[in-house]
């Protein structure tokens, strides 16, 4: 099982749960012809997903359009329940850059039948997780660069201040449902430009001013 490195944390902390977010920037919602949500739209991953800084992503043989999706991912730092927003923050020790990796194809075809999400999502290597740096490094959550290139190439460059729910509500509305524990993810949603992946692809992917990056393969 994957391990968290921060300082301020355990050194034998293990990532917990993985709450992603799906449909939290406008654009991207509207660049797969959703609907804006109500409310946060929530699936989990496993924590096998879980890769680090220059491994690899495998492409399964299950699908033909694997997808990235560039995230800020925060890291829970003390337990909580019924978090009130105002509070919230306090509870996440650190953040990272994170890739979530979908196949695109099973996902479509999962919501075509009102099915979940957890095979397009859940693939070994689909959870690219960057350095976790301390959250007092960050001034904002909410005005934060994001990039993603591949092949030098950028396909992703928004900020986080465009979120439709914010990480502050996140972590409200997920501890009203889940109790939160040291070493839980929350993957807060990506913004415009996913694109589908190649075998041989480089990818390098930034929180900032590089506070956080992942330089990965796709094999």
């Amino acid at each position: 099982m994957s391990k968290l490195s921060l300082p301020g944390l355990p050194d034998d902390l293990h990532i917990g749960n993985i709450y992603c977010i799906g449909r939290n920037y406008v654009e991207h919602v509207h660049e797969l012809k959703n609907e804006v949500p109500g409310q946060p739209l929530v699936f989990l991953k496993p924590s096998s997903s879980i890769i680090k800084d220059g491994q690899a992503i495998i492409l399964p043989p299950q699908s033909n359009n694997v997808h990235h999706e560039v995230e800020m991912v925060a890291v829970i730092g003390k337990s909580g329940k019924n978090i009130p927003q105002k509070n919230a923050l306090k509870y996440i020790a650190g953040y990272a850059i994170g890739i979530d990796v979908t196949a695109r194809d099973i996902q479509q075809k999962a919501k075509e039948n009102s099915h979940p999400w957890s095979v397009a999502k859940g693939f070994d290597t689909f959870a690219p997780l960057g350095d976790v740096i301390p959250a007092v490094k960050l001034d904002d959550p909410q005005n934060i660069e994001l990039q993603l290139a591949v092949n030098n190439k950028v396909r992703q460059s928004d900020n986080t201040k465009l979120m439709i729910f914010p990480v502050a509500e996140l972590v409200h509305y997920l501890s009203t449902i889940f109790t939160l524990q040291p070493g839980d993810l929350i993957f807060t949603g990506t913004p415009k430009g996913v694109s589908p992946l190649q075998s041989g692809d480089n990818i390098k992917a930034t929180l900032g001013d590089g506070l956080s990056q992942l330089n990965i393969t796709v094999q």
